[in-house]
């Protein structure tokens, strides 16, 4: 075990460091230095976008992070998968950047560089260095794209790069931002994982300071925007098979209309949606809608995970921000959120302007 690996833990290294000290998870959750710090690790990512300073002793360091991974999957919601991942990125953006501006070399610890990052992902027989002055690297654009679909910004679209003989230019910043982006999916890789009952009975603390940390913080905020062209692939597909008046399967109905609830569509516009479909009954269907938004019971139901989608069938064109991801609400933020603001034009405004300009022909 070195401090490398409680440093960079999401290194395969690590991953061996880790399996050497074959750790009892359940024993784990009982050690208060090692939960402490893990805790640490999943709060400072949802309230300050890092993971703290490293703890002093490098095994509760290392332990840390498998057991941080362990409590964002027990609290279960993609906006702290999602930030958690983004955070520890961060912080190995940070160290590894450091590290390589830095002539100074640590005798406890052999800083890691970028071309050690290459070599993790696979990505140094993808990655060259530019022949011009203009610019640092070229990458090739199938080891490119993968990883600048997430980014945000338009500078990281194809189409505004300058492409030339399958490979696309990058400054060193920019290779070292997709390397984060590797590291982000790596840490975001196999969550939520499956967490045997008597690991989640002896976490069941943290995880309630954690629930209450994110209800404080209120990231879990309302959608209340329709945008059909940032939905994910399943969504924009059924409710193209709404639109065009198809039969959908009773868990496909029931995915698109608690979809559509969770973004802000109200009981009425979403029953609106369904008058075209054969055997329309708006007692019916108004009632399942309420039912589903929780208007008639005390559970709101949320759409169903991606893995849950996979298993009915309904996970379908699926493209490269799917890989990414566990839950369609994930990905309609991330397309929100990396959206200009006027791609975002509401549906709902559109359609209501088209009515007013039909009133007004007419």
């Amino acid at each position: 075990m070195e401090r490398r690996h409680a440093t960079y833990p999401f290194l395969d290294a690590a991953r061996e460091a880790v399996a050497e000290l074959d750790p009892d998870l359940r024993a784990l959750a009982d050690e208060e230095r090692v939960v402490a710090r893990a805790t640490e690790r999943v709060e400072r990512a949802l309230t300050d976008g890092d993971i703290g300073e490293p703890h002093r002793d490098v095994r509760t360091e290392l332990l840390s992070y498998p057991l941080a991974r362990v409590l964002v999957s027990l609290v279960d919601e993609h906006i702290l998968t999602r930030r958690y991942a983004r955070s520890e990125a961060g912080a190995a953006h940070e160290r590894f950047t450091a590290a390589e501006g830095s002539k100074l070399k640590s005798a406890r610890e052999q800083p890691l560089t970028a071309d050690d990052l290459l070599a993790e992902f696979d990505l140094a027989r993808h990655v060259h260095p530019a022949e011009s002055d203009l610019d640092d690297h070229l990458v090739e654009v199938g080891a490119y794209l993968p990883l600048a679909a997430d980014m945000r910004g338009e500078g990281w679209r194809l189409v505004n790069r300058a492409l030339a003989d399958g490979m696309v230019p990058v400054s060193t910043a920019e290779r070292d931002d997709l390397l984060r982006k590797a590291v982000e999916r790596r840490v975001a890789d196999g969550l939520p994982l499956a967490v045997p009952t008597a690991v989640g009975d002896a976490l069941d603390g943290p995880v309630a300071d954690l629930r209450e940390t994110l209800a404080d913080l209120d990231l879990t905020r309302d959608i209340d925007t329709v945008v059909p062209e940032r939905f994910p692939p399943c969504m924009k597909a059924l409710l193209d098979g709404v639109q065009k008046g198809d039969h959908l399967a009773h868990h496909s109905r029931f995915a698109i209309t608690a979809f559509l609830a969770s973004i802000g569509m109200t009981t009425d516009e979403i029953v609106d949606l369904y008058t075209v479909n054969p055997g329309f009954a708006e007692d019916i269907t108004r009632y399942q809608t309420d039912h589903i938004r929780g208007e008639t019971g005390p559970t709101e139901y949320s759409p169903p995970s991606c893995a849950t989608m996979q298993s009915y069938g309904d996970c379908i064109n699926k493209d490269e921000r799917c890989e990414t991801i566990s839950h369609p609400l994930a990905y309609y933020e991330e397309a929100l959120d990396d959206a200009d603001e006027e791609e975002l034009t509401d549906w709902r405004e559109a359609n209501e302007e088209a009515d007013d300009e039909g009133e007004a022909e007419a």
